[in-house]
């Protein structure tokens, strides 16, 4: 069985990066543009515009399952790159996994450092959850199976899309007014405490380019950290990370986990040992990926994986 999804994965890896990436993989029809269909079992819709802020228009890709007869659990992907680099099209294949299991999955494209300092990506990816919200019905998205997920920066904002607050006031660029709630987070080696970043021992550069010289930029450092809005009735987070990174610390993991386990939030946290910013060897990625099954199916999250082992 795993030699037949490493085979998919690596045919499907093809088509998926070339669908995303170059147009002329994508057939054009009379009412649907750029849209082409991976392993004859998804559709994919690039670049569909979910917010316009500062005249800049913010994308998704969409990895549509064709035939569901239900609606289907839904994949929010974020990439990493420190808020300043990095694309949606760069880490597709952090995807395969998830359309291996027959979800739909949403790449997020959002505003990096260059172009506006935080809390501008933080504000795109709250943005893009309410656009999946809004249109669940026209893409067959199951509103109650989200789950979101990320690396490093992509981690980060995955904690903060699952647990930011209306109070704090980061979702006013959103149209719309649905309730911003996702079923569960994959957090992979996220910051956790943007103000760890900017002074002392863990300070990086990337971390005070997104915060800049602004004034208050302690106090938006707190309002963008995952650990700032913990509290009771948040859904599960499962967190990855290697306790020999040095990008990101393990402390922010351990922390984490700690702040949920006190409010009484189902987590998880899998720590790689000598692990660094990723780069996970073959077997670690199996085990994780393994225990990141078990745990959504735990939380009412498998999907039906029958159609994609035959």
């Amino acid at each position: 069985m795993l030699k037949r999804f490493l085979v998919r994965l690596v045919i499907g890896a093809a088509l998926v990066l070339a669908a995303a990436v170059h147009p002329a993989y994508a057939q054009l029809n009379e009412t649907a543009s750029w849209t082409a269909f991976v392993a004859n079992e998804y559709q994919v819709v690039p670049n569909v515009t979910y917010l316009t802020a500062e005249g800049r228009d913010n994308r998704v890709d969409l990895y549509l399952p064709q035939n569901a007869d239900a609606p289907a659990p839904v994949l929010l992907y974020i990439h990493g790159g420190g808020w300043r680099g990095g694309s949606k099209e760069s880490y597709v294949l952090r995807i395969l996994p998830y359309l291996e299991m027959g979800w739909a999955v949403v790449n997020v494209q959002y505003r990096l450092t260059r172009v506006s300092q935080a809390p501008a990506a933080v504000e795109d990816c709250l943005c893009a959850l309410r656009w999946v919200i809004r249109n669940a019905e026209e893409h067959n998205f199951d509103t109650s199976r989200i789950v979101v997920t990320g690396q490093s920066a992509g981690g980060h904002l995955t904690l903060t899309t699952g647990m930011t607050p209306a109070s704090a006031g980061l979702d006013r660029r959103c149209p719309g007014d649905e309730e911003l709630r996702v079923a569960a987070m994959i957090n992979w080696y996220g910051v956790t405490d943007v103000g760890d970043l900017l002074e002392g021992p863990n300070m990086t550069t990337w971390g005070v380019s997104w915060l800049g010289s602004r004034a208050d930029r302690k106090d938006m450092a707190r309002r963008v950290s995952p650990l700032t809005h913990v509290r009771q009735g948040l859904p599960p987070v499962f967190t990855v990370h290697g306790d020999a990174d040095r990008a990101v610390p393990h402390e922010h993991a351990v922390r984490l986990h700690a702040a949920l386990d006190d409010a009484g939030v189902p987590n998880e946290l899998h720590t790689v040992p000598g692990g660094g910013h990723g780069r996970f060897s073959r077997s670690e990625m199996l085990e994780i990926y393994g225990k990141i099954h078990r745990f959504l199916a735990e939380h009412g999250l498998a999907a039906d994986v029958s159609s994609s082992q035959q």
